[in-house]
């Protein structure tokens, strides 16, 4: 059985962070909220938890995971990134936008694009998640908790724990957020190439 707990959406309850954090660090898989619906995380170098996401999204080895980010701090160590790329990514988050750029050797195999060696960057602009990335101290691996069979992220709380509550090992209920899928932007090969529509304003990047 999960733990459930109803976290403030603009006023995230620092003691619950703190103990969601907590079982990140200890292996757990976590389930909580982001810009664009709510997503499935664990430590970057935890093996048995990444297996554990990919078991329940029913993910094979091509799929390309994303690191979330509390701000472009981070991005160098697990990224190459030119400078306009960076300026580009600097003016436009935290925000619903996912980044493909070329991983570095800080990320783990097992999360780039095999062929590519490419990894997803987000930087979300949701408090609940800011503030867990904050406590946590370091991106976390993420992926959208899109259930075998659907074809949109998840964005009600209370159904995701109907479902998943003996599956994962904390949800963090950050409210009813509807259906925004990211904006993606490949920057791997150089230039700004959008691969999706989402929420994200495409303009900046064409």
């Amino acid at each position: 059985m999960s733990q459930f707990f109803y976290v403030h959406p603009e006023n995230p309850q620092t003691r619950l962070i703190t103990q969601a954090v907590a079982i990140i660090r200890n292996g757990g898989v976590i389930i909580y909220p982001t810009d664009s619906g709510y997503a499935l995380g664990c430590q970057l170098e935890n093996k048995s938890a990444l297996e554990k996401i990919c078991r329940i999204r029913r993910l094979d080895d091509k799929h390309n995971f994303t690191l979330l980010c509390r701000d472009l701090s981070e991005i160098s160590v697990y990224a190459r990134v030119d400078n306009t790329a960076y300026r580009l990514i600097k003016n436009n988050t935290p925000g619903p936008y996912t980044f493909i750029l070329k991983a570095t050797k800080e990320v783990p195999r097992r999360l780039m694009n095999p062929k590519r060696k490419t990894i997803g960057i987000r930087v979300p602009d949701n408090r609940i998640a800011l503030d867990l990335l904050e406590a946590l101290g370091e991106p976390m691996m993420s992926t959208s908790l899109i259930l075998p069979g659907n074809d949109f992220t998840e964005s009600d709380p209370e159904a995701i724990r109907d479902q998943l509550e003996h599956t994962v090992d904390v949800i963090l209920n950050g409210g009813y957020l509807g259906e925004q899928p990211t904006t993606v932007v490949d920057f791997s090969d150089g230039e700004a190439e959008i691969l999706r529509h989402g929420t994200g304003d495409p303009t900046p990047f064409q």
